[in-house]
């Protein structure tokens, strides 16, 4: 399965980065101008199964690396102690060979449940005792703001939650839209958003990729633990 990856790797002449900055968002499933370490369909195809199998969300598996794809990067670098870059180099070659798993957040070994880790960026689901989904996110930048009347400091809640209720397709809140919306505190919810970057912006929220939007309300129920810090 990596032996593409590792002859792209090969054939560069080093680290190979991708062309969008690392913190740029990406509207939901475009593709990704790629150095030519990722050129080839067949390597990206390769990449994005191995993602799959290790439960992260990089799209479809069809060879474009899209922004998805770029997000289960992300995310798979952080679980891995590594620099969320985007860079298919050796370091992220061998990393997938001998992958990490996330470490739980707290002693909740409830056998449904969410992890939110806002230090990594990354949003871990668990079914059944084990983990069912590990995705990017985008929590709360920190800064102060004044959106449509409403002004405060954007900051995620940490502790133990669960999820309250959920909305289907769109929703316009005060501060945005939100897609798909898993509530876990007030107002505060886990969201599809075309705009998922390389760091903390939202107001509060957890925003995730759009396709993996649509995937959370099948795998997460309400009243299920989440677990922010």
């Amino acid at each position: 399965m990596l032996a593409g990856l590792a002859l792209a790797a090969a054939s560069a002449a080093s680290a190979a980065v991708l062309a969008v900055p690392a913190g740029q968002a990406v509207p939901a499933g475009q593709a990704v101008p790629a150095s030519r370490s990722v050129s080839h369909r067949e390597d990206v195809r390769a990449l994005q199964l191995r993602l799959q199998a290790l439960r992260y969300d990089p799209g479809p598996a069809n060879g474009a690396f899209t922004g998805f794809t770029r997000s289960a990067v992300w995310a798979f670098q952080q679980v891995n102690d590594m620099a969320p870059t985007g860079r298919l180099d050796g370091r992220l070659q061998w990393a997938l060979a001998h992958p990490k798993w996330p470490r739980p957040l707290t002693a909740d070994r409830s056998r449904d449940r969410v992890d939110v880790s806002v230090r990594r960026q990354v949003l871990v689901v668990y079914k059944g005792g084990r983990v069912a989904l590990i995705s990017h996110i985008s929590t709360a930048s920190g800064r102060h703001y004044c959106d449509a009347g409403h002004c405060g400091v954007a900051r995620t809640p940490r502790g133990d939650f669960h999820v309250t209720h959920r909305l289907r397709g769109w929703h316009r809140s005060p501060l945005g839209y939100m897609y798909r919306p898993l509530y876990f505190y007030y107002g505060y919810a886990i969201h599809g958003s075309v705009s998922v970057p390389n760091h903390p912006a939202s107001h509060g929220c957890v925003r995730v990729p759009m396709h993996t939007a649509d995937m959370l309300p099948g795998l997460v129920r309400d009243g299920e633990p989440v677990h922010v810090r």
